[in-house]
């Protein structure tokens, strides 16, 4: 999510997916079935398990799962290294489009001191304004009073 605002490229959405999935089935194929071992009675910190307690498998497929966790992080460093060499370079402020907050408003990487000068802060998501001041207007519209006449987004207020 922040990477595009650290660097000024983005990573390879396809990679990041791979990297997540992997993580997931592996961080869970790890942990899950060691949870489900010791709700069967599986005691901990033994050096081996008879077969016959039936352990054998999970504990198999948790191995299994745990290498697949820490290969998981190669797709990233691939990503990673990739992006540094070839990555798309961001053009805009905010490349997921629904950034709230000020730091979504600067430029991608962030000059020095962020703003030149001090934005105006109108709402609780300052960024969001910025960039679709289109719903910025309609939501003052529902925030005015029907007898109030303010003009709000180029509309009378309550009219």
């Amino acid at each position: 999510f922040w990477w595009p605002k650290f660097t000024g490229k983005m990573l390879d959405e396809r990679l990041g997916k791979i990297t997540f999935w992997t993580l997931f089935i592996g961080f869970h194929g790890t942990f899950l079935v060691q949870h489900w071992l010791g709700a069967e009675g599986m005691p901990r910190r033994y050096a081996d398990y008879l077969a016959a307690d039936g352990f054998t498998a999970l504990n198999t497929i948790s191995t299994i799962s745990s290498f697949l966790l820490g290969l998981s992080i190669l797709p990233f460093f691939y990503n990673v290294w990739k992006t540094a060499k070839y990555g798309k370079k961001v053009e805009v402020d905010d490349p997921w489009g629904y950034g709230r907050s000020l730091e979504w408003a600067t430029s991608c990487p962030p000059p020095r001191h962020n703003f030149i000068s001090l934005p105006r802060i109108r709402s609780e998501s300052p960024a969001f304004d910025l960039h679709h001041p289109e719903i910025a207007a309609l939501d003052q519209l529902e925030h005015v009073g029907p007898k109030d006449t303010a003009l709000v987004g180029g509309k009378e207020a309550g009219k």
